[in-house]
């Protein structure tokens, strides 16, 4: 079956992200943030660099699911949206941020496409 146009962008999107995170895991100062990655996720003792780069390849093993339109890439995908989306929707709260309204919002978005196109990930192929 031919993969969406959206979870193309989704997935392509994603990826920039987990490259964004590698990135910035080998070039980043851990206290130029007020509080990092990690602190986000409720975990202040876990060192700012290993975890960036574990969520990256976290996500670049969903994303490879959710490309190849496979049915634990979908179901990861939807708890990886629900997670983050949850995180920034009770961080938006605490800190009252942009990012955090930006972050849930397209959490949102990306749930709501992801079960719209669900069918492509439930597919079954016909063999003859």
């Amino acid at each position: 079956m031919k993969r969406p146009l959206g979870v193309s962008f989704i997935s392509y999107f994603y990826i920039f992200g987990a490259v964004v995170l590698i990135i910035t895991a080998i070039f980043f100062n851990p206290d130029a943030d007020e509080f990092g990655i990690a602190d986000r996720f409720g975990l202040p003792n876990f060192p700012e660099q290993p975890f960036r780069i574990i969520l990256a390849v976290v996500s670049l093993i969903i994303i490879y699911g959710y490309m190849r339109l496979k049915r634990w890439g979908f179901w990861l995908m939807i708890l990886y949206s629900f997670g983050f989306g949850l995180l920034s929707y009770i961080l938006l709260f605490s800190y009252n941020e942009q990012p955090f309204t930006g972050n849930f919002i397209w959490s949102v978005i990306v749930l709501i496409y992801t079960f719209y196109v669900r069918k492509s990930f439930f597919h079954v192929e016909l063999t003859r």
